[in-house]
């Protein structure tokens, strides 16, 4: 059968970067002798050929001449072949093309289904392929529906739909349909019920890939991120450090007044960011950590690693934060029991001491 205008829409199409015309064509060349088959018989032996250069599907089925026929699907009489082609002889295959109008509206229809499932099948593996290589990436995505809390989303540039479940929202955020948003993707996988792609927005690496697109210096590797602790929608703490001499970590990530690091607060709807560095100096270490509050002294005890951190009496709470959140956080940020006191408190803490 010829069909140039199927020809030039597959190049057209291939072109505009919408199908692989290759795949198209092996998809074509399956649901074809699928379709034959089923009307035709399972044990037919058949071949689809398809030439690009003429325009040409050829549909081929074949048989083997033999004395006595067995299986009349793929076995013909020697005397049979015979009557088309004199030389015939038993063991020969004779190829018979099959014309266009021998299927049926049947076949034609069912080819067409069949075609229609492998290619979306494949258009859905390739968009999963892609998809798992933005795993631990940050997408652009649109809302196009919530559900029962769960935000579903198209991610742009893929024929992928993605979820964001409640425990994965910003309690500072509001969402709504047909918003744009970016997203960090936490997981890509096939279930019982299909390709699950997990995104959030109060997952730390998502702040950890908003610095890496902010400041050159992550990217490039001269500033390093060596851990970061956050409750989403309110505080993180992330602590940096630099091999390079002559490389500010932290000034890095703020950068020339505070335009980085205001990007990235502005992307997470105003919560708190503070940048701290990292030192081998776990005292020094531990009073960074409950920035932003001013620390006198931190007295550590290395076997049960527990600190006392001193502060001024009016930093108190600012040192210990909103329902504890600073001090948990600086914590979780040094891996240290951390216990802040005022300096009201000094004295008989060193007196306790002596």
């Amino acid at each position: 059968m010829v069909n140039k205008d199927f020809f030039l829409a597959l190049n057209q199409l291939e072109a505009e970067g919408k199908i692989d015309k290759q795949l198209t064509l092996q998809a074509l060349e399956g649901a074809i002798a699928q379709a034959y088959k089923k009307e035709f018989g399972e044990g037919r032996n058949i071949t689809v050929q398809i030439n690009e250069d003429r325009f040409l599907i050829r549909v081929i089925a074949y048989k083997t001449v033999v004395d006595e026929v067995e299986n009349p699907e793929n076995q013909i009489s020697l005397e049979d072949a015979q009557k088309i082609k004199p030389s015939y002889k038993v063991g020969d295959i004779i190829g018979d093309e099959i014309s266009p109008k021998d299927f049926s509206r049947i076949v034609a229809q069912s080819a067409k289904q069949v075609f229609t499932q492998r290619i979306t099948d494949e258009n859905k593996r390739r968009a999963l392929e892609d998809m798992s290589q933005k795993e631990g990436e940050i997408v652009t995505a649109l809302i196009r529906r919530i559900d029962s809390g769960a935000i579903h989303l198209e991610v742009s540039g893929m024929q992928m739909e993605a979820v964001m479940l409640p425990g994965d929202q910003c309690k500072n955020e509001t969402y709504a349909v047909g918003m744009t948003i970016k997203v960090y993707v936490k997981s890509v996988g096939t279930g019982t019920r299909g390709t699950r792609v997990l995104v959030s927005r109060s997952h730390k690496d998502f702040v950890k890939r908003l610095f890496e697109l902010e400041v050159p210096e992550i990217k490039a590797g001269l500033v390093k991120i060596r851990k970061i602790v956050r409750e989403a929608g309110y505080r993180t703490k992330l602590a940096v450090y630099s091999d390079e001499p002559g490389v500010d970590a932290v000034g890095a990530c703020i950068g020339q007044k505070g335009i980085r690091i205001n990007s990235v607060v502005q992307e997470l709807h105003g919560e708190k960011i503070d940048v701290i560095g990292w030192c081998a100096d776990q005292a020094l270490f531990i009073a960074r950590s409950l920035s932003p509050a001013q620390v006198n002294m931190v007295k550590v005890n290395e076997e049960d690693k527990t600190a006392i951190a001193i502060v001024p009496d009016e930093k108190l709470s600012l040192a210990i934060g909103k329902q504890g959140q600073n001090v948990r956080l600086a914590a979780k940020l040094t891996d240290w029991k951390i216990d802040v006191k005022p300096m009201s408190a000094a004295a008989e803490l060193i007196g306790e001491e002596d």
